[in-house]
């Protein structure tokens, strides 16, 4: 089998890739720390195989499997550090997953587990229904994994302020702190970026840049840039631009939000 690994943590690729090596029926063709190239990849070599973590910045595991044609799909092992994902998701056992960290022995009943769903070559559109059923679990299950606040504390002019998630319209990274734009105010908190991700998970919030979240659902505006980046307006005036390595992400969210799109 053809195999394809996508990860962005060196160590688990390393950890993947050997264990691939001893097995004398694996060739990688391909491995991946960032989502964009590995979804470019996936599309053009067709691996029979991928390796694909859950967890990444520009694209999760989730949303690049969602991108994926139906008639090509490949067999996909999740790899994943939080168990939560796993407990109802992979109820359903038409995809498999690898619980970080791994040994060999858990990657070998994995594999045998894979061997035995290729050599039954399941119907394309039976792969992809049991495929979808396991993504709107892993989806449900993210949403679950613990209580999410109703509001949260963050500084103004040195005094601390109750904020609204759903009012909180930009956050940016400032090296051990966050900015937080709501209206025309702006807030600090000591956070990183990838910390006020996680607690903002209940609202529609985009990742457009390695520094940058937006909500969406307080989007005003678009435009582009010549080079082809999205400048998005909120509607409290902040204006921010997207970055290269984003940019089919953000594409292809706000394609979801066309008027009439699919």
């Amino acid at each position: 089998m053809r195999v394809m690994i996508v990860d962005d943590e060196p160590a688990a690729r390393r950890s993947l890739r050997e264990c691939c090596q001893t097995e004398t029926d694996l060739e990688i063709i391909g491995e991946f720390g960032e989502s964009t190239p590995a979804l470019e990849a996936v599309i053009r070599q067709r691996p029979d195989l991928l390796f694909l973590d859950i967890q990444m910045d520009a694209m999760t595991g989730i949303e690049l499997a969602r991108a994926l044609d139906p008639a090509t799909l490949p067999l996909i092992v999740f790899v994943t550090a939080y168990d939560n994902y796993a407990i109802q998701a992979f109820e359903v056992n038409a995809v498999d997953y690898l619980l970080k960290p791994f040994d060999r022995q858990r990657f070998k009943a994995t594999l045998n587990r894979v061997r035995q769903r290729s050599s039954a070559s399941p119907d394309p559109e039976v792969r992809r229904t049991e495929l979808s059923k396991v993504l709107a679990a892993l989806e449900q299950s993210a949403r679950h994994l613990a209580p999410l606040p109703t509001r949260l504390l963050a500084e103004s002019e040195g005094r601390m302020r109750m904020l609204d998630p759903t009012t909180i319209e930009v956050v940016e990274a400032d090296r051990n702190y966050v900015t937080l734009r709501v209206g025309r105010d702006t807030y600090h908190a000591r956070s990183t970026l990838q910390q006020a991700e996680e607690q903002l998970k209940s609202q529609p919030m985009l990742r457009i840049s390695r520094s940058c979240l937006v909500n969406t659902h307080l989007i005003q505006e678009v435009s582009r840039t010549p080079r082809g980046d999205f400048i998005l307006v909120l509607r409290g005036g902040a204006t921010v631009t997207s970055s290269e390595g984003f940019r089919d992400k953000v594409r292809s969210h706000l394609e979801q939000m066309r008027f009439g799109g699919t």
